[in-house]
């Protein structure tokens, strides 16, 4: 009777996040704890452009947060952003890790339904808008952030932002063209 429990709470949440987040993550992967995640061959490595997100479901309860959070404690993973969408019944907690590979494996070993975001992550510019700087550029190249949060590492001693955008490719390729430093994955390992 545990497993049925388990079984449709698992269907309850994979849909609670197709319906509230499906233009979000359409081309993101979604993984439900105990290795169920897409099995696929990718030659993404540590200084592949994007940032890996973790999107994690919680019940809107007292210590929801804190249990995910000790789940890293022991381990060499670190939370260098965080982000909490909160609702009634449910919570939206948005994770950029520093071992993203050993914090996937974490959190599905913990059965949290999870997804998976390719964000961008910039080195914020000198000067009084650095943000104005990273908007316009994007403007002009008419894409769209989706959502934006700030880093709370600072690798290469600097400010940065992770952003989800709906063109990550053309993201980079633009701010890598108007000088803007890039936030790898390799990166925030190294703050360690």
């Amino acid at each position: 009777m545990p497993e049925l429990t388990k079984l449709r709470r698992t269907f309850i949440v994979r849909n609670a996040l197709r319906l509230c987040f499906a233009d979000s993550f359409k081309d993101d992967y979604m993984s439900i704890g105990d290795g169920a995640g897409l099995d696929f061959a990718t030659i993404r490595g540590r200084d592949y452009p994007t940032i890996r997100q973790f999107t994690v479901f919680l019940e809107n309860r007292v210590g929801q947060l804190l249990e995910v959070v000790r789940r890293f404690e022991g381990s060499k993973v670190r939370i260098v952003a965080l982000s909490i969408n909160d609702a009634t019944e449910c919570a939206f907690v948005r994770f950029l890790l520093s071992h993203p590979e050993q914090g996937r494996e974490i959190l599905e070993r913990a059965g949290l339904a999870m997804i998976e975001s390719d964000l961008i992550g910039i080195e914020l510019p000198e000067g009084r808008q650095p943000l104005l700087q990273v908007c316009t550029a994007l403007l002009q190249a008419e894409i769209n952030i989706v959502q934006a949060y700030p880093l709370i590492v600072r690798p290469h001693g600097k400010a940065a932002v992770a952003l989800m955008v709906d063109n990550p490719d053309l993201a980079l390729e633009t701010l890598n063209a108007k000088g803007f430093t890039m936030i790898t994955e390799g990166d925030l390992a190294h703050e360690d």
